[in-house]
């Protein structure tokens, strides 16, 4: 085992790299004020937390009435699992973790699925009237193209298939792991929201949104899942600093989740609720800090390793109604930069719910070997070489404890070789 971890770590340090995102924006050098206008322009317009979706390849419009960038990655990962191995390359979700019934210890990974392509686009980009577009899609589901973003902007207002508002993508710290922290609000979904800026110099920002509901729960002999029909509605209220480098967020979400009743044949609405803060600063000269910390009842598909785990409501302890399950996460990270084009990240995150023991109806999962809580740990390492091709090799280890006590870990070795255009 050791001779082949350590032959897997040369052979990542020498021919593989990275995801992350720089750890400084710089400016466009030597660049016309048309291309600085435009830079700007579509940077503002790129989703939180992907504002590195700047082109290199932009088309201006007639009287520079619009600015069309389009863009993307290669993206190739190679890496190891040993313990308990994930199926997936790409994404490290603590919550799949499970002992493997065949005995498998040991799984080699290789994937080229994180490659992207993205179309930026922006109109009347000096005007009150400017409107964004966006569209990126990556290669997630076996090589197929898989929608990650498609939204309109216009005056504060968002629409279409984007992060929830409820997350904070931008307060992530850097990995090569597609999914990151599993505490982390980082969910996809159709969405409208609307954004106001204010204060001296801009530097708060107030936000609310309505989107299409993420409904994952655990029904018995007496309940069952219906059709929602109330949209989650999240605010988030923003303080930035530092030219927008740095910030604080808090965040709520109000859900009313719906389920049906099989004795007394009825609807039942219970509330759901969370709240969570996050933001990311330079502590130091050349260190920075990234957190976040969750809670709520209810709120099991705002967090993304509890997304589809059937947490959102479980059996109550009398097993007659369903209750919004108690959950929370938190996660620290912290980024050290050696210089602009080298730098490291350490993360520390953790996920726990809190459900009532419960009597399954027939198919569904047994409470004693459902999840109960989770923690991930990261460590990487990058290199900017150029503008195009980053470098990197990372370490992460997972583990899930489940209601019973039993539990599996995994861990991985992995580098990525990306050259963006």
């Amino acid at each position: 085992m050791k001779k082949k971890l350590l032959t897997l770590g040369i052979a990542a340090i020498s021919v593989a790299s990275v995801t992350a995102a720089p750890p400084h924006h710089q400016e466009p050098k030597n660049s016309s004020p048309l291309k600085e206008a435009s830079h700007d322009a579509l940077q503002e317009n790129a989703p939180d937390g992907h504002k590195d979706a700047v082109p290199h390849f932009a088309i201006f419009g007639k009287e520079d009435k619009f600015y069309l960038g389009i863009g993307g990655s290669v993206k190739v990962t190679v890496g190891e699992d040993w313990g308990a191995p994930l199926d997936n390359p790409n994404e490290f979700i603590t919550s799949e973790i499970a002992p493997t019934p065949d005995g498998s210890k040991n799984k080699f990974q290789l994937s080229a699925q994180q490659s992207s392509l993205y179309l930026n686009f922006v109109a009347l980009p000096n005007s009150e009237n400017k409107i964004g577009g966006y569209v990126e899609m990556y290669f997630l589901n076996n090589y197929a193209p898989t929608l990650q973003y498609a939204y309109l902007k216009w005056r504060g207002l968002k629409a279409g298939y984007d992060y929830s508002t409820f997350s904070d993508n931008g307060a992530m710290p850097p990995t090569i792991d597609f999914e990151g922290p599993n505490a982390a609000t980082a969910y996809p979904l159709p969405m409208m929201s609307y954004t106001q800026r204010f204060g001296k110099n801009k530097a708060w920002s107030a936000s609310v949104g309505l989107e299409l509901p993420q409904y994952s729960i655990t029904p018995n002999n007496y309940t069952r899942a219906v059709t929602q029909g109330v949209p989650d509605i999240p605010v988030a209220i923003k303080y930035g600093w530092n030219k927008g480098q740095d910030w604080v967020r808090a965040s709520a979400i109000l859900r009313n989740l719906t389920y049906h009743n099989t004795p007394a044949d009825k609807n039942v609405d219970v509330v759901g609720w969370g709240v969570s803060l996050s933001g990311t600063a330079e502590i130091l000269p050349n260190l920075r800090g990234y957190w976040t910390g969750v809670y709520g009842h209810g709120i099991a598909s705002c967090i993304q390793d509890l997304t589809g785990n059937n947490l959102d409501l479980t059996p109550r302890g009398d097993q007659q109604a369903l209750k919004a399950t108690k959950t929370w996460g938190a996660f620290g990270g912290l980024q050290y930069n050696f210089s602009p084009a080298v730098y490291c990240s350490a993360t520390y995150s953790h996920v726990r719910n809190y459900a009532e023991p419960w009597s399954p109806a027939v198919g569904n999962s047994d409470y004693a070997g459902d999840y109960k809580y989770a923690q991930y740990v990261v460590g990487n390492v990058f290199w900017n070489i150029n503008p195009i091709l980053t470098t990197g090799i990372e370490y992460i280890y997972g583990r899930r404890v489940n209601n019973d006590g039993t539990q599996a870990h995994t861990n991985r070795l992995q580098a990525m070789l990306q050259l963006s255009f």
